[in-house]
């Protein structure tokens, strides 16, 4: 007679192994958006890649609940070497400035706010 428990680990494995390939492919995902950033660093011509973030009603429904008690219709301009220093030093003084309580809020803020810098940077140069 069949144990009951080997139809619940034959439900279990291939529910885990997607679980596993969709992680995997999350993080490759990001790993590759954070490179092709980085890629786009300063050309010979290009001394500095600025970037203009402002914390408008669509940046903070980008945000979320991250960012913690914004200015609203504040912009900064920031210059870096690339895109995504621009964009991370942008967000950090303006949507992402004030500190949150828990941990990992800021990182997360940070990220979902250099995420659509880089998003509409992206749609400028190619509407351009």
């Amino acid at each position: 007679m069949v144990e009951w428990w080997w139809s619940v680990l034959g439900a279990a494995v291939p529910a885990v192994m997607a679980g596993q390939a969709f992680r995997t492919k999350k993080r490759r995902d990001e790993e590759e958006r954070s490179n092709r950033a980085r890629g786009r660093e300063k050309n010979s011509d290009d001394i500095f890649v600025c970037e203009r973030v402002c914390t408008s009603n669509r940046m903070l429904k980008k945000v979320g609940a991250f960012s913690k008690d914004p200015t609203p219709d504040t912009c900064v301009t920031v210059c870096g070497v690339s895109e995504l220093d621009a964009c991370a030093d942008a967000c950090a003084r303006t949507v992402c400035v004030n500190q949150h309580q828990v941990p990992n809020w800021n990182d997360i803020c940070l990220k979902r706010c250099q995420s659509e810098c880089l998003r509409l940077s992206q749609s400028s140069v190619v509407s351009s």
